[in-house]
């Protein structure tokens, strides 16, 4: 993806070492990012990035094995030796996650707790249900919520291209160190509305919160307050049902993990006739941001504005194994979220 390799070629021009390693990340698994160029006759590999004339620390560029637990162990410890790199394993989708549970539970989220040792690293986990199956489309953001406490970890689901850039460069410079968890939406690859300006990646900082577009001019007129998170967003947005909601705005929630108390109040404020607040998600209910987004936004929300909850119902698999059925379950979602 060109966005992340601006982003890394700024985070490499400011001096700080990056380590990408991942399954099949030199290309990108869904053939976004191509960081490795073979000559057809000779094979040999050319990585432009590792070639930067500005270029003041160096790039390291692997594929990592099958092998999660192994991969995810090994670069904690690669970023607990070298806190001054920005080291980044990605999954190729966020469910593969889960054969590194024993790394993720017994050191990225509480090294710091334990043994006081602070890590930047990053895992950047495909998230987003796309009709894929349930193998393929949660990241298990559920799961790192439950894990988070005491500000030891950082959980974003970036929806822009400028958002993912400008998180990128936190991670690599914020003078706190902490594990950073991007979930990072398949289908916002080429996704033309997900496009930034070049303006909005030269200026600016990674936003904890983004509001509608679309309401600016008659926030005194809406009444429902879709908040989500990811690329539910466009799907809502994108709607045909969406230009006759004028009484519903829809916000989404970049940063999951700390819980952005001050935005989410200042963004709810700005709304002075609201009548209901609804949290929209594509996990299951007993998945997804729910179970902290359900205890924590009451205590912001004025008196008289109600809390709902659109999304899947409870279930013990992630997601439909149909596309048919997960095209019906997001249409009914979308929905949902725009009439109640």
């Amino acid at each position: 993806m060109t966005i992340r390799k601006l982003a890394f070629a700024s985070i490499l021009a400011d001096g700080t070492p990056i380590r990408l390693t991942g399954q099949d990340t030199a290309r990108g698994t869904f053939s976004h990012r191509h960081l490795a160029y073979f000559d057809e006759k000779t094979g040999l590999k050319y990585v432009p990035i590792q070639h930067l004339s500005g270029a003041l620390a160096p790039f390291e560029l692997y594929n990592s094995p099958l092998s999660e637990i192994a991969c995810v162990g090994f670069e904690y410890g690669y970023s607990a030796a070298s806190p001054e790199s920005l080291i980044l394993w990605e999954a190729q989708f966020g469910d593969f996650a889960n054969a590194a549970q024993v790394i993720i539970d017994s050191f990225i989220v509480s090294g710091e707790s334990k043994w006081g040792q602070p890590t930047r690293l990053t895992l950047l986990l495909p998230h987003g249900y796309e009709g894929a199956g349930p193998e393929h489309s949660n990241a298990r953001i559920e799961r790192f919520l439950q894990l988070a406490a005491e500000g030891n970890i950082r959980l974003a689901n970036p929806s822009t291209a400028a958002q993912y850039f400008h998180l990128l460069r936190r991670q690599a410079r914020i003078a706190k160190p902490r594990p950073l968890v991007a979930f990072t939406p398949k289908g916002l690859l080429r996704l033309p509305g997900a496009s930034s300006r070049l303006e909005d990646l030269t200026s600016g900082t990674f936003q904890f919160v983004l509001d509608d577009p679309r309401a600016t001019d008659r926030k005194d007129r809406v009444e429902r307050l879709v908040l989500c998170s990811g690329k539910l967003y466009y799907d809502i947005d994108g709607h045909e049902r969406r230009e006759k909601a004028e009484s519903v705005a829809i916000a989404r929630a970049e940063l999951l993990y700390p819980f952005a108390r001050d935005q989410l109040a200042a963004l709810i404020e700005s709304y002075p006739n609201l009548k209901q607040v609804v949290w929209a998600q594509e996990e299951p209910k007993n998945m997804g941001a729910w179970s902290v987004m359900w205890r924590r936004l009451p205590e912001i929300l004025p008196e008289g504005v109600e809390l709902s909850y659109v999304g899947r119902p409870q279930r013990a698999s992630p997601s439909e194994g149909y596309p048919a059925a997960h095209r019906k379950e997001q249409e009914r979602i979308v929905l949902t979220a725009l009439d109640g």
